[in-house]
């Protein structure tokens, strides 16, 4: 009985464990640091990019072994029957013969137009170049989450204007019933107050599910389960307006030295013009220093097979110059090929570039215009609440329609939603313009 009642008590404490656990998993909440970390180790485009720099490591490892000289093995049985040479002896004979042969080969090269060398050189830039891609897509994947999270954060603070719009709206309806039973209004403005409040309710709907597919793209940048819940820190409502005293010119500057985009895609350059040097190698002789080791044994030979070994023993060392004369325009075409891919990954720098300096000049003039958007918006916004609040008490004393007072409140409803709009582009575009400074994306 005792040890019923301890085996039952130990399975309650890891059961008060595990439900703790999940409660304060289940109760994490998500800051932005901690979704641009946790997406920066798990995300699969981040995962796929440290793949090719992987690839990359491994075949500037095989570039430099290329220097190393090979070494293979041999062994052949034969049979033959009739007029034939032997293998061994090098003899003419008529006769049937087994014969055994082994060997050890070896070659290296020695020159080969520099081929080699340019060829461990452009690994290595295309290693160096591997690595600033990686950047590049982690980089997209913060900058993405950003926007997302943002995007979240505005749908939630909807949703609660929602939810305040259907509080208000009810209360409204309460007020019509009670005038339409006094008969100071028509049943038109009653069901008018009731259109609003669905209306309102549909709205609240809209907004919750805006958020959760807000929250859908989160988690699949964040690479998370489907069925994980997840909650997102929101803002402090008290923060300043950003102002913004920046030089766009500056912060372009600034993109050029720090954004990987433009490193890589001088890393292509030289990638290409590595690739140059390796097709005119084409041109030049290769020089090869080869050598040998093997024995063998023949049926035809009065010799033990050991005997034999020990006989036929032999070494050869040699050299090998191919020259190249002619083949058929394969080494000019393969210059001019690379000739072609510099000027090309000359272009796609500009282009770079180019597209840099448009992602700057945009978040610069949109973070203007956010700031100056955010200024308006709260000043619309306290106007709309306070001629909702005069239109609510002239709705009260019965001097105003259902009408007008549901024109007043969507007004104020639009005033909301349109400063919250503001209010996110406008630390959205700063983070933009502090991120293409090389600073850190936080809020």
């Amino acid at each position: 009985m005792k040890l019923y009642l301890i085996l039952a008590s130990l399975l309650f404490v890891q059961l008060s464990f595990a439900q703790e656990a999940s409660t304060n998993a289940s109760e994490k909440i998500w800051s932005l640091e901690d979704c641009i970390t946790y997406a920066l180790e798990n995300n699969i485009t981040v995962k796929n990019a440290a793949l090719s720099k992987s690839i990359a490591e491994v075949d500037y490892e095989k570039a430099k072994s290329s220097r190393l000289p090979n070494l293979f093995g041999s062994a052949s049985q034969s049979f033959s029957n009739g007029s034939t040479i032997d293998p061994i002896t090098s003899n003419f004979v008529t006769d049937q013969i087994h014969s055994t042969n082994v060997g050890i080969n070896s070659s290296l090269t020695l020159f080969q137009g520099n081929q080699i060398n340019n060829q461990i050189k452009q690994n290595k830039i295309v290693l160096e170049q591997s690595v600033f891609e990686e950047e590049v897509e982690k980089n997209n994947i913060a900058l993405n989450i950003l926007e997302i999270y943002l995007q979240t954060l505005y749908s939630k603070e909807s949703i609660t204007i929602a939810e305040n719009n259907v509080a208000a709206s009810e209360k409204e309806v309460l007020r019509a019933k009670a005038r339409l039973d006094a008969g100071t209004i028509a049943l038109s403005d009653y069901t008018e107050a009731q259109s609003q409040t669905a209306t309102n309710k549909f709205n609240v709907i809209a907004a919750k599910n805006d958020y959760q597919q807000y929250i859908i793209q989160l988690k699949q940048l964040l690479e998370l389960s489907p069925l994980e819940d997840i909650e997102i820190e929101t803002i402090d409502e008290n923060m300043d307006l950003i102002n913004l005293e920046l030089n766009k010119i500056d912060v372009y500057n600034n993109a050029l030295g720090f954004m990987p985009e433009i490193k890589a895609s001088v890393l292509n350059i030289e990638a290409n013009e590595k690739a140059l040097d390796i097709a005119k190698g084409g041109f030049l002789p290769t020089l090869s220093l080869t050598g040998s080791i093997g024995s063998g044994y023949t049926s035809i030979n009065d010799n033990t097979f050991s005997d034999q070994f020990d006989v036929n023993f032999n070494q050869k060392l040699g050299l090998s110059l191919s020259i190249p004369i002619f083949n058929r325009n394969q080494t000019k075409a393969a210059v001019q090929t690379a000739n072609l891919n510099i000027e090309r990954s000359q272009i796609q720098k500009q282009s770079t570039e180019k597209e840099i300096y448009k992602k700057v000049e945009t978040a610069y003039q949109n973070a203007v215009s956010a700031q100056e958007q955010v200024i308006a918006a709260e000043a619309s916004k306290t106007a709309a609440e306070q001629s909702y609040k005069l239109a609510l008490k002239k709705y009260e004393l019965g001097s105003l329609s259902t009408t007008d007072l549901v024109i007043s409140q969507n007004t104020f409803t639009n005033t909301q939603q349109n400063y919250l709009q503001s209010k996110y582009l406008n630390i959205l575009y700063h983070q933009l313009l502090q991120f293409y400074q090389g600073n850190d994306i936080k809020l």
